[in-house]
């Protein structure tokens, strides 16, 4: 018996050493098949930093105004009796667009008229009797104020009279009406929008550390997402004389013309003030710039620590500064000449193997203009 039992143990034992060697082989032809393995190379785009001349520019976001825009309002109240105007119409200056119903109005002008009348010929009555000595001075200045007070109480009619019937301030663009015809309104109760769309403000608001540099008549470049590849030239025109107490900037007016009426008040934009100076800045690609919480990188592609192997990127941490179209400058980090990955950058890590294919990555331009937004 156990002899049957010591044989059953070296049969199991035999087996598991069987398997246990093959395992053994198995992991060995593993990690030798692991260190004879070599990875292939990420696909990258490149490019060679390189200095230029940059014009010296200052940037804001602002927002674009009317020279003249107002909501056209009634000063009193009253009731719409005729809408001469169309939605989103041009006018010119004094274009009548509301008149409100003014029957009752125009009856006692009619009155008023009237007692004007018979006052003033009772004053020149007076007059006339008052040389010849048959009636008193009192008489006189009694024939004279009840003369002036019907003028005046006429004349307050007529003021009536027009502020019910509303027209254009200024020449200019309508918008939406607001009103329609047989409603009674309010004062203050919006019409019509009238905007001067030809030309427009742009104001923005820069730090106090700037204003030495400003003066009237510095060009100002405009863009607006609405309008991609698309740039507006303009003039700084104003500049004003305090600054806010709170921002501690100064606020800035420049003035475009709009003869096609793209830019519309409201609207947000990008300004760049133009500064007469220039200056040298090392540029690279946006989608060169790997952005994190902890600082702006770029890789820099180099060749292998033999020498001889293939291409191998470094990480290099960058400051960065101001862009312009598809490119950033960079003020510390790297030199000119480099050359750093463009695009696939998410991918690497130090010391990674790259090969360089740049047929794939668009064209980078300092202003860009894409076929869609």
């Amino acid at each position: 018996m156990k002899r049957k039992i010591a044989l059953a143990i070296f049969v199991v034992l035999l087996i598991f050493g069987g398997l246990a060697g093959v395992k053994a082989l198995q992991v060995k032809k593993l990690m030798a098949a692991g260190k004879s393995y070599v990875q292939s190379p990420e696909i990258v785009s490149a490019f060679v930093t390189r200095e230029e001349k940059w014009p010296d520019t200052l940037t804001a976001i602002g927002s674009i105004a009317a020279v003249q825009g107002v909501t056209v309002t009634p000063e009193i109240a009253g009731t719409i009796q005729q809408i001469a105007f169309e939605s989103g119409a041009i006018v010119a200056k004094n274009d009548l667009l509301v008149r409100m119903d003014i029957s009752s109005e125009e009856a006692q002008l009619r009155s008023l008229e009237a007692q004007t009348e018979l006052s003033k010929l009772n004053r020149d009555r007076m007059r006339n009797l008052r040389q010849e000595s048959t009636v008193s001075q009192s008489d006189l200045d009694t024939a004279e104020s009840q003369f002036k007070q019907n003028q005046a109480n006429a004349d307050a009619i007529r003021a009536t009279i027009a502020k019910k019937t509303l027209r254009a301030p200024f020449a200019g663009q309508l918008g939406i009406r607001q009103v329609n015809l047989g409603q009674y309104v309010d004062p203050g109760k919006s019409v019509v929008s009238l905007q001067a769309l030809d030309p427009v403000f742009a104001n923005f608001s820069l730090p106090q550390q700037e204003v030495a540099r400003l003066k009237t008549g510095t060009r100002v470049r405009l863009t607006i997402d609405a309008y991609a590849g698309r740039s507006f030239e303009g003039t700084l025109t104003a500049i004003n004389p305090d600054l806010d107490q709170a921002s501690r900037s100064v606020t800035l007016q420049a003035t475009y013309t709009n003869a096609d009426r793209a830019l519309r008040p409201g609207m947000f934009c990008k300004v760049e003030v133009v500064l007469p100076e220039t200056r040298d800045v090392l540029i690279i690609p946006a989608t060169a710039v790997l952005s994190v919480p902890y600082g702006d990188s770029v890789y820099v592609i180099e060749s292998g620590k033999d020498g001889k192997s293939g291409l191998t990127v470094r990480q290099q941490f960058v400051k960065v500064g101001r862009a312009r179209g598809d490119f950033i400058t960079i003020e510390l980090g790297l030199k000119p000449g480099e050359r750093i990955v463009s695009a696939g950058l998410f991918k690497l890590r130090t010391g990674m193997s790259v090969a360089e294919n740049n047929t794939l990555a668009p064209k980078n331009e300092e202003h860009p203009t894409p076929p869609d937004n």
